[in-house]
């Protein structure tokens, strides 16, 4: 099977697969965007409090 073949089949079965995929709606898409955003900014909030915290800690700890 030559180079060009085996490109061409390739293409064919990644098409196929495609196929079958199923892909969310817009609205699914603008929910899981939404819950991704909000958790990221909690969690950077949390990592910003706990920081400040440890560095409060450890510069009064070293005087």
């Amino acid at each position: 099977m030559s180079i060009k073949q085996k490109i061409v089949t390739y293409y064919e079965e990644t098409i196929v697969e495609l196929k079958k995929v199923t892909w969310p709606t817009k609205d699914e898409v603008r929910g899981s965007t939404f819950v991704v955003i909000i958790t990221s900014i909690i969690l950077s909030a949390f990592i910003f409090v706990v920081d400040r915290l440890l560095s409060l800690a450890v510069s009064s700890f070293l005087g």
